[in-house]
């Protein structure tokens, strides 16, 4: 066990001692780098072989859901039909340690003859690769982890570790946010909590709870247990909101020994918290922390009813 704990750790030590003369070469050829890829007007196009290959597709997956599009294309494939999906408005990356990859040697020519600017991702500063590129990332390192120096290891996390500051920088450079992301992540929590608004989510036409100003306690409850939302809207004849009744005063109510054949404009709340169908559901669950309520009548700019929300509708929905 102690071996194990020491053969995780000495590997740990030298790919964080490479990694961290990182920083010290980002210089002019980063900035180009970036600078080509803000200014493409097509994609960016990462291609790698082998564990390059591997750390390409996350580089590419990373740039285009931090607002660069991108793909990963394999060179094998690249040299039977692939190239075709490069465009003159692209952007390369071509990722090598050796910068000798044998692909790139006829991939190379092929983008030089379409104007299509590379940026290399090597620890071969003088290869073929790098003196093609138009910018170079250097990721050479002294020793990989890997005792016999054969597996791809803190060569591997340079690669990783270049390209997340590569696309971390254009992302901030171009001034992407946080509903940007959103965006390209629409099934996450996140995109659950920046891109659903409360009109998304609410429940709508025959599964509002509301009464008329003329109905009784009784009415209402009937309302309560019909829906289930938890509170009904009580409402002029234009559909304007007077107050609300919830499960907690029915209680009260009952408790202060009140009857269901009381009027319910005597015994409701008004005018009740509303939630305008215009928030976004992380400014409603908000709204339900702050006055500790866990449903609320819903309305449009008019102040008319046009729906509900409870606490469950927006757990259901990813809000949390």
């Amino acid at each position: 066990m102690d071996k194990l704990l020491q053969y995780g750790r000495e590997l740990l030590e030298l790919e964080l001692h490479e990694a961290q003369k990182l920083p010290a070469r980002l210089g002019e050829s980063f900035v180009k780098a970036c600078q080509l890829i803000l200014s493409t007007k097509g994609k960016v196009v990462v291609s790698g072989i082998g564990k390059s290959g591997h750390i390409g597709k996350k580089i590419a997956a990373s740039l285009a859901s931090t607002g660069s599009p991108a793909f990963f294309m394999h060179p094998s494939e690249a040299l039977h039909g692939d190239l075709g999906m490069v465009t003159e408005n692209d952007v390369v990356i071509l990722i090598s340690y050796s910068g000798r990859a044998k692909e790139f040697q006829f991939i190379l020519p092929i983008l030089a003859a379409m104007n299509i600017p590379v940026i290399a991702i090597t620890g071969g500063l003088d290869s073929p690769l790098a003196l093609a590129a138009q910018a170079v990332l250097d990721i050479s390192i002294e020793k990989e982890a890997c005792p016999m120096g054969l597996a791809p290891t803190s060569s591997s996390t340079n690669t990783l570790m270049m390209g997340d500051a590569l696309a971390i920088a254009v992302m901030r450079a171009r001034g992407f946010k946080e509903e940007d992301f959103a965006r390209s992540h629409p099934a996450g929590s996140l995109g659950a909590k920046l891109l659903n608004h409360v009109k998304d989510i609410m429940r709508k036409g025959d599964l509002i709870p509301r009464v008329p100003q003329s109905a009784t306690v009784l009415d209402a409850m009937l309302e309560l247990s019909r829906t289930g939302v938890g509170l009904v809207a009580i409402c002029q004849d234009d559909n304007k909101i007077v107050g609300v009744f919830t499960d907690g005063d029915l209680r009260r109510l009952l408790l202060k020994h009140g009857t269901l054949h009381d009027n319910i404009v005597d015994v409701m709340t008004s005018p009740g918290h509303q939630i305008p169908e215009t928030w976004k559901a992380v400014e409603a669950l908000k709204s339900f922390n702050d006055h500790n309520i866990t449903a609320a009548p819903v309305v449009n700019n008019h102040g008319e009813l046009v729906g509900a929300l409870n606490i469950h509708d927006l757990h259901q929905a990813g809000i949390s």
